[in-house]
């Protein structure tokens, strides 16, 4: 099973992007973020595309503003039934269950013009992952988080006191989240890995040179966490502000 997991920054911008990508990857799943469009506005796969036909397709936006997108590969699932929960708010979560395991392509507010709306998607993000843990119900939330685990996860230049995205509450936020039986898979795989960040301020070069954060996860209960064979953050694919992760589990 292959997964990859993308802040687009705007689908219609990225589309072609994405297209290369997912030719060349040939992923089970994809979850997005950000689309920035609505499904109307969505392009479609090109005729030519060796994916035309190959994938189940569910985009979850309203025009150019937020928005997640789930595309599973026919042959990982009969059918896509895409659910939100009841938190979801500006379009930030989609979930369907692909064999067996529900997936969220989720959108974290970033807090600045209301912090207290990114708390409390937060909570309803740690509600969700613990009633599926109390239900016995197997969990991947993937996507763009807006918060770093921990001070590692941001470039020391870009270490600010009391910045949003590293606050006490956020963090704490999201170490329950994972308590909840999931598994950081980025982090797993390359614990001594100080300067593996998934974005960077579009400015100064800050991407090349990889001064950034660590903000994009794929976060996987059993079955799926413990067999997760790698995870990269792909910082040199694209022009979205985000780098796609992609994660490969047996």
């Amino acid at each position: 099973m292959k997964l990859i997991t993308w802040n687009v920054n705007g689908i219609r911008a990225r589309h072609a992007q994405l297209m290369e990508l997912m030719e060349r990857e040939q992923p089970d799943v994809v979850c997005l973020q950000e689309i920035k469009a609505s499904p109307a506005q969505v392009p479609e796969f090109p005729i030519h595309s060796s994916l035309a036909g190959d994938y189940r397709t569910y985009w979850h936006g309203s025009g150019g503003y937020s928005g997640v997108a789930l595309l599973v590969k026919r042959s990982a699932t009969s059918s896509l039934d895409v659910t939100h929960p009841a938190f979801d708010f500006e379009f930030r979560i989609a979930t369907a269950v692909i064999g067996g395991v529900r997936v969220a392509s989720t959108y974290v507010p970033n807090g600045g013009k209301d912090y207290d709306a990114k708390i409390r998607f937060l909570n309803g993000l740690v509600t969700f992952a613990e009633a599926a843990r109390a239900a016995k119900e197997a969990v991947v939330i993937c996507g763009d988080l807006n918060v770093a685990l921990t001070d590692r996860d941001i470039h020391t230049k870009e270490r600010k006191p009391n910045q949003i995205g590293a606050r006490p509450e956020e963090r704490a936020l999201i170490a329950r989240l994972i308590d909840t039986g999931l598994i950081d898979v980025g982090r797993t795989l390359d614990p001594g890995n100080d300067n593996l960040f998934t974005w960077w301020p579009p400015w100064r070069g800050l991407r090349q040179k990889n001064i950034g954060w660590r903000i994009d996860y794929i976060l996987a209960a059993a079955p799926w966490g413990p067999t997760a064979k790698t995870c990269i953050s792909m910082r040199e694919f694209g022009t979205s502000d985000h780098a796609p992760v992609m994660a490969t589990f047996a």
